[in-house]
């Protein structure tokens, strides 16, 4: 029943993901945090930095780290078939078809038409890691991250990777607070 699970939450991702890895991102998140309930919007926003870090197609990443989360070894394995299946049956029946009526309208209409979705889709999930982080940072320390990761990634050219490597030292290395300092801030004993 879980390699079921995995399997169709994986395949629909990447059936309905036109146009690449940015598009079945969201998709993704639906079905595995609010759908499946596998794991919730935190962990998913850190397995999705932890992708972005790593060479190659970010959904195939995703799917072998879920799916080996979820089901072990025949979990990633299934996770990753289920993504890279839909792929394969659209290379190999759609392309010829487009290929063949590339240039009418309709054509050129609908893949143009696809890009408005998926900015939508792209915005909806960074709302939604927003309002995340703002849990944890505030709302000062979550813009101040925003606007300093678009500066270095549009004005200065700096890779997303980099920027969040560097924030994953700045969080390892930044001592947490404990209970006890939290405590004393606000005038308790423990």
């Amino acid at each position: 029943m879980k390699q079921r699970d995995i399997f169709i939450a994986f395949f629909r991702s990447s059936m309905l993901g036109y146009g690449g890895g940015p598009t079945t991102i969201p998709l993704v998140q639906k079905e595995v945090v609010e759908r499946f309930k596998w794991m919730n919007n935190e962990e998913f926003g850190d397995v999705l930095a932890i992708a972005n870090t790593l060479p190659g197609p970010i959904a195939t990443k995703m799917a072998g780290y879920i799916g080996f989360r979820i089901g072990g070894v025949p979990g990633m394995l299934n996770a990753v078939f289920a993504t890279i299946l839909p792929t394969i049956i659209l290379m190999v029946v759609l392309l010829n078809t487009l290929i063949q009526f590339k240039d009418l309208k309709w054509v050129q209409g609908m893949t143009k038409a696809v890009v408005p979705v998926v900015a939508v889709m792209l915005t909806v999930l960074t709302w939604e890691f927003v309002q995340s982080s703002v849990k944890g940072l505030k709302w000062f320390f979550t813009t101040l991250h925003i606007l300093v990761a678009l500066v270095l990634i549009e004005f200065f050219g700096v890779h997303p990777g980099i920027v969040i490597i560097a924030l994953l030292v700045i969080a390892v290395v930044k001592p947490a607070k404990t209970s006890e300092k939290r405590a004393k801030q606000k005038g308790l004993s423990i």
